[in-house]
């Protein structure tokens, strides 16, 4: 294949930005396949084995007659309910770390490419996990914020939610409804706003990874630093607004792209009752199962590279617009911040 010509090197409007994701993405499919069929076949072994664990350690909640059991023993279905949400949690943490690590090596294989000095996949993968250990630091440090602003953006919800059952117990049960009502929306808002806020605060943490030699702390607040402020005088110039618009629209096209990936499994699944019931996915044989999941596994290893790419360009954007960096390549000159080599 003949060597993709190198783009200008200069600030991106978001139209440009996706336009310039998707064509990137178009020419090299095969290396960004090849960068993140391994890491999204990790996500899917990680999640068969916390199904089949939870089928072992929570069985009621895979019975088809849960509701009859949950009402037979109560106790008993409070803590597999609890062993159950443990272990989803632990697989959401690995799934996220996962993610980081898939977006830091594909982060390296784009970078390198748009400023004409490309690397191989082997290269970027060898880069990724020789920057897991920093990697871990900031993760570590990113979950024990995210938490935080959890607490602060669920508060209003779960307070109006904890007024309502005192109400309730005090016998006012249209007040504890009204209550009801509101704190329950309220909470559900916080929740999304907590993950956008959590993806967008991290958004260039990987590519700051991949491309600086710099530790997990230093990582953590160039990242925020590259995210804060405005890049001109209007609304849309915020940099946090123009994250959230272009996630958003990337985040559109991947869950376009889940929806569709899953039809193989919804059709497997039918015949032994609805696809959203996880006692389905328990009576439906694993060998129907697993070949119709890992299409969907191609599928999204084809796919999420595009939201990679996404945000190494955004990136590189930042540092163009920020720092000038397409005005010191030219130059010949060091940049602020040097390259990892």
């Amino acid at each position: 294949m003949s060597p993709t010509p190198v783009p200008e090197l200069r600030p991106l409007a978001m139209g440009e930005m996706i336009d310039r994701a998707a064509t990137f993405w178009r020419a090299h499919l095969k290396p960004l396949f090849l960068l993140s069929f391994g890491f999204s076949l990790v996500n899917y072994i990680a999640m068969k084995a916390t199904i089949l664990a939870g089928r072992q350690l929570s069985p009621m909640l895979y019975a088809s007659d849960m509701q009859a059991q949950a009402q037979r023993d109560p106790t008993g279905m409070l803590g597999q309910t609890g062993v159950s949400m443990g272990l989803w949690m632990v697989l959401f943490g690995v799934i996220f770390f996962i993610y980081w690590m898939a977006t830091l090596a594909t982060s390296r294989y784009v970078v390198s490419a748009q400023l004409g000095e490309p690397v191989s996949p082997a290269d970027s993968l060898r880069r990724a996990f020789s920057r897991a250990g920093p990697l871990t630091g900031a993760y570590v440090c990113s979950i024990a914020w995210a938490m935080l602003i959890a607490v602060l953006l669920l508060g209003p919800g779960v307070i109006l939610g904890g007024i309502a059952a005192v109400v309730a117990g005090m016998g006012s049960n249209t007040l504890a409804l009204v209550l009801a009502v509101i704190a329950v929306p309220l909470a559900v808002l916080g929740l999304i706003a907590a993950m956008l806020w959590y993806f967008l605060r991290f958004l260039l943490l990987p590519p700051v990874m991949a491309m600086e030699d710099l530790g997990a702390w230093d990582s953590f607040k160039r990242s925020g630093e590259l995210l804060s402020g405005r890049i001109g005088p209007g609304f849309l110039d915020r940099v946090v607004v123009r994250a959230m618009i272009l996630y958003t629209v990337m985040s559109l096209i991947l869950i376009s792209v889940q929806l569709v990936s899953s039809i193989p499994s919804w059709l497997v699944m039918a015949p032994y009752g609805s696809p959203f019931d996880a006692g389905t996915m328990a009576r439906t044989p694993q060998y129907l199962l697993v070949p119709a999941e890992l299409v969907q596994v191609v599928a999204q290893s084809c796919f999420t590279p595009i939201y990679y790419v996404f945000c190494s360009l955004f990136y590189l954007d930042m540092r163009v617009r920020r720092e000038a960096l397409d005005l010191e390549r030219r130059m010949d000159a060091p940049s602020t911040t040097t390259l990892a080599v």
